[in-house]
């Protein structure tokens, strides 16, 4: 049922926000010219990698020059980026990876190998047997992620530090629970923290 969801919504999703996507494709290419997606790889289910979709929101090949997390102030994100980010419009094009199957809409977040190669057996034993997710509850709780890290000199180190243990706790717990109820709840709380920053 799960993967049902995922398959029928992820589509109207993206059919709904094509012309979104048109107008953002627009935007990012105007100010650099570069790539309008952003495929970095991640580490989805079973340790099996795929490339995520972002709408870029740094300076081409940002992650060659800088760390993986990104704080508020880091000067690789462009002028459109800022705004992009400001309201998680650059995590759309994951319904992409939704349809795909790389990804669910509900999951643990999906993390860059040095990250999950950093796990402990337990967190690789619940976290590597589901899809990553757009969000869950380490989403919504870190959901400020970019202002925790700003002004960091190592933001790679102080993620791995301020937030990392908190989200890992809050995945497993998530995992060892898993229903489709959970989903909405987390979708709904997700879609009311949205409405609410824009409030």
């Amino acid at each position: 049922m799960k993967r049902i969801f995922d398959l029928v919504f992820s589509l109207i999703g993206l059919l709904l926000l094509g012309p979104l996507f048109l107008i953002v494709a627009v935007l990012i290419k105007r100010e650099d010219g570069g790539p309008v997606f952003y495929r970095g790889e991640r580490v989805g289910r079973c340790g099996i990698p795929f490339k995520i979709f972002k709408f870029r929101t740094m300076l081409v090949n940002a992650d060659k020059i800088g760390a993986s997390s990104t704080a508020e102030d880091d000067p690789r994100v462009t002028r459109v980026g800022k705004i992009l980010r400001k309201y998680k419009l650059d995590e759309l094009p994951q319904l992409i990876n939704v349809l795909k199957g790389d990804m669910s809409f509900v999951g643990p977040r999906p993390q860059v190998r040095w990250a999950v190669d950093l796990y402990t057996d337990e967190e690789k034993k619940w976290l590597l047997n589901l899809r990553p997710g757009i969000t869950d509850y380490a989403s919504i709780k870190f959901h400020n992620e970019a202002q925790i890290l700003k002004g960091s000199l190592n933001p790679d180190r102080d993620y791995m530090e301020k937030i990392h243990p908190e989200k890992m706790r809050l995945s497993i717990e998530y995992a060892k629970n898993v229903s489709l109820k959970m989903d909405f709840i987390i979708l709904i709380k997700t879609l009311s923290l949205f409405f609410k920053r824009e409030g």
